[in-house]
């Protein structure tokens, strides 16, 4: 017992010392400041700072080129919610989004519970329906193209499969061109869609879904039970980036159909970029750009709102 007592002294005297080596919380917070006030400067600099000045060209009439700038007021802003091309870029904005926000969120769920089981390609199958959303925008608008055109290889597959009568000019009939366009969102970005809902789906406790095979509980009433609530933080995500991604498509619209034909995929986008780099108006074209950005802010925050309040209920 005697030669216990010395090895329990300093252990107790270590522990004593140990304790005001640790710092205060509020000690820390002038390092963390030190660490981000670079980085915040940096980012008001290259950020912040020409998005405010680029925000200001939108009261003037400058045309992107002269010198001189006239300070126009609201007139800019007037003309956007005055135009006709303008509010029906708005509208096909809108329908894209919503129409590639649910068409590509549900397909990717779809394809996540699919690769989830225990098939023993999944690991495969999990590459390939990824591999699309790794392929630049441009790219793919450049592939599809060459598919959709009249004598490209989707109407030769019909025409060989016996279907001609179903072969179209894909995205050069205004009836097909902004539903073709849609395709494409949706064949590159499901599986980035399905990833996420994989990401969830491989959180939910096993032993949860075997009591249910157990309690007799049949796939629907499995899903919408206990996996459904379960996916509330990927189905908010997805949905936020799917709403997010379709308000600002651009690259995709511009290669493929270059807002035609006739003006009938003029999106947002592509009505900012014609107004400000075509015709020179440039401070038309950010007044659009503001009002796009005021329309995807406003959009997205709602639907994290009621995404988030449905999640708490």
């Amino acid at each position: 017992m005697a030669l216990g007592v010395p090895t329990l002294r300093p252990a107790a005297s270590a522990g004593a010392t140990a304790e005001p080596a640790r710092r205060p919380r509020g000690r820390r917070r002038p390092t963390l400041w030190a660490f981000l006030l670079p980085a915040a400067v940096l980012y008001a600099f290259v950020v912040l700072w020409p998005s405010v000045q680029g925000a200001g060209l939108a009261f003037t009439d400058w045309n992107g080129l002269s010198a001189d700038k006239d300070f126009v007021g609201l007139e800019q802003f007037s003309q956007v919610f005055s135009d006709d091309k303008a509010r029906a870029a708005v509208g096909r904005t809108l329908l894209i989004a919503f129409t590639i926000t649910i068409v590509q969120n549900l397909v990717g769920l779809l394809l996540a519970l699919g690769v989830n089981s225990r098939i023993k390609s999944r690991n495969v199958l999990r590459v390939l329906l990824f591999a699309p959303a790794i392929i630049t925008p441009v790219a793919t608008a450049y592939l599809w193209q060459n598919l959709l055109s009249p004598n490209g290889a989707i109407n030769s597959v019909l025409g060989v499969v016996g279907l001609g009568s179903l072969r179209r000019n894909w995205i050069g009939d205004s009836d097909y061109a902004l539903w073709s366009i849609c395709l494409v969102i949706v064949w590159q970005f499901a599986g980035y869609s399905m990833v996420i809902f994989l990401a969830n789906l491989q959180g939910i406790s096993t032993e949860v879904i075997e009591a249910s095979y157990v309690d007799g509980a049949g796939p629907f009433r499995r899903f919408f039970s206990i996996i459904r609530p379960e996916l509330a933080p990927a189905i908010t995500i997805n949905l936020m980036l799917s709403i997010i991604g379709g308000l600002k498509l651009f690259d995709q619209v511009w290669v493929m159909t270059g807002g035609g034909p006739g003006g009938a995929t003029d999106t947002m986008s592509t009505l900012i970029y014609k107004n400000a780099f075509q015709f020179g108006d440039f401070g038309y074209g950010i007044a659009m750009a503001l009002v796009l950005t005021v329309l995807v802010a406003v959009l997205s925050a709602g639907q994290y709102a009621l995404l988030n309040r449905q999640n708490r209920g």
